[in-house]
């Protein structure tokens, strides 16, 4: 039996395929600045906060940590109409991703914070900043340089998990596949080629963020 493949049947629809790119690259950059931020000021409230504030950032992490992504989306998008809270499937999305790597990222984080040595922390101390001057100017930095390429895998893995996404109807990169092979029944083709898609988009991303890291985060270049 011949298999005969028409990539020309899929690639022939690239405006679904563009904007389906261009869907999982902003769920992506909007997830990685609020989870990332998410992530940061849980890991300050887990390692300074009171502890009635750990417990309850402890309860989150915990709790996105150890569910499946796709249960948290559908309970955000078919949950919580239950409570009068109506999502677009975008805000769903969004939701659902800033919140699952908040919660990752917390924890990656927080290793990173507590690895910095007591003495940097007395040294900031003694020059009289405040706990708060100390954590963003000397604990933080370091503490990302020394997690970075764990974080920027961690984006990876939530940019690669919006594909699910496309079950509530966002429109991104594995719904744009989806859409096409119910067009033209090149089902093999259009998920090889979102496939390809996906491995260059992880590429692409690795490389921008480890250059945003390194030039404007921690390094000032000198990564």
């Amino acid at each position: 039996m011949q298999i005969e493949l028409d990539f020309a049947a899929v690639l022939s629809q690239w405006p679904l395929l563009a904007k389906g790119v261009a869907w999982t690259l902003g769920l992506t950059a909007i997830s990685a600045l609020l989870g990332g931020l998410a992530g940061v000021g849980c890991a300050w409230v887990r390692t300074q906060g009171a502890a009635w504030s750990r417990t309850l950032v402890g309860v989150y992490v915990e709790l996105f940590r150890n569910t499946p992504f796709i249960v948290q989306l559908f309970f955000i998008f078919f949950g919580l109409p239950a409570m009068s809270v109506k999502l677009t499937p975008e805000w769903a999305s969004v939701i659902a991703m800033v919140l699952n790597l908040g919660a990752y990222a917390s924890e990656i984080v927080r290793a990173g914070i507590q690895a910095t040595p007591a003495g940097h922390i007395e040294a900031a101390y003694s020059l009289a900043l405040t706990r708060m001057q100390t954590f963003v100017w000397v604990v933080l930095p370091p503490a990302l340089q020394r997690v970075w390429p764990a974080l920027v895998s961690q984006i990876i893995i939530v940019m690669l998990g919006s594909a699910v996404c496309g079950q509530i109807s966002t429109e991104e990169l594995s719904f744009a596949a989806n859409l096409i092979q119910s067009r033209n029944f090149r089902a093999f083709e259009a998920f090889i080629v979102a496939t390809v898609i996906y491995l260059l988009l992880s590429g692409i991303v690795r490389w921008a963020l480890n250059q945003l890291g390194q030039r404007f985060i921690f390094g000032g270049g000198h990564g």
